[in-house]
């Protein structure tokens, strides 16, 4: 457990020197207010030319998290352990605390990514994960052959897996089995967040956004579409882009060049 602290804690620091580097090469704060615009806004295919995308105005779905308003209470955690029926063992959300460049200490949230250039999907020999038009990686369960090798590749090691049959309640059982909403679990497969897509189509926010602006008021998770370059914690809606501007957001291992669909704002600004 610490090494995974220390790790996730470097790969934050990594990523925090990253953007100061940057910073100091005149590359952002002039190049980052087209990071959502003209050129590379096309290339992401917010105003088309995205080779996934054949409708228009599909949505794209995107994480914003403020390590600022994090506690580390867990809440997320419980939120979406509760509205997944996630099982025992697993932390679709896992609130890591480590120490940042300056040796403070605080909490960082890491759910799956949900990378544009996801490595998960690339090694997956039968194709089970996969990638939707709104930018979501998910798992196909009925394809899956627990073989592994996508947790192997992810570099934010957000999967798990089933080595049993999960305990089951009446109301898991009773929901119907897809991709988009992954339950009843079952053993021998591979599990992680789907970013809840199947309830912000209907307008509702995951359940670790709710968890952590209703259960303890900090609204530390923002949820929105890409597209719309808005996101909600349920209580304030932000300008996306702007916000990840002006105060210096940054993504994990964004060297890798994994596109990730998560965002972060510094714990201190």
């Amino acid at each position: 457990m610490a090494q995974e602290e220390d790790d996730t804690g470097r790969d934050y620091d990594r990523a925090r020197r990253r953007f100061l580097q940057l910073a100091a090469a005149g590359v952002i704060g002039a190049g980052a207010t087209v990071l959502f615009s003209g050129e590379i806004t096309t290339a992401l295919g917010i105003e088309g030319g995205d080779p996934r995308t054949t409708v228009p105005q599909k949505r794209e779905w995107v994480m914003l998290i403020d390590l600022a308003k994090c506690d580390g209470c867990g809440e997320c955690t419980k939120g979406c352990a509760k509205m997944h029926f996630v099982p025992p063992g697993q932390e679709w959300i896992k609130v890591y605390e480590v120490k940042d460049e300056f040796g403070q200490r605080h909490f960082l949230p890491r759910p799956c990514m949900h990378c544009e250039n996801a490595p998960c999907q690339k090694v997956c020999p039968v194709g089970a994960t996969f990638q939707k038009d709104d930018g979501r990686i998910l798992i196909d369960h009925d394809r899956c052959i627990g073989c592994r090798y996508c947790m192997a590749a992810c570099p934010y090691d957000v999967r798990a897996f089933n080595w049993s049959e999960p305990p089951h309640t009446p109301e898991e059982l009773a929901h119907p089995y897809s991709p988009e909403a992954p339950w009843p679990h079952r053993r021998g497969t591979v599990e992680k967040c789907d970013f809840c897509g199947h309830d912000a189509e209907k307008g509702a926010l995951p359940g670790c956004v709710v968890a952590c602006t209703a259960e303890m008021g900090n609204g530390a998770i923002y949820f929105g579409d890409l597209r719309e370059d808005a996101v909600s914690n349920g209580v304030e809606t932000l300008p996306f882009s702007k916000t990840i501007r002006e105060q210096q957001g940054f993504r994990l291992k964004e060297e890798l060049g994994t596109g990730p669909h998560v965002w972060y704002l510094p714990a201190r600004r």
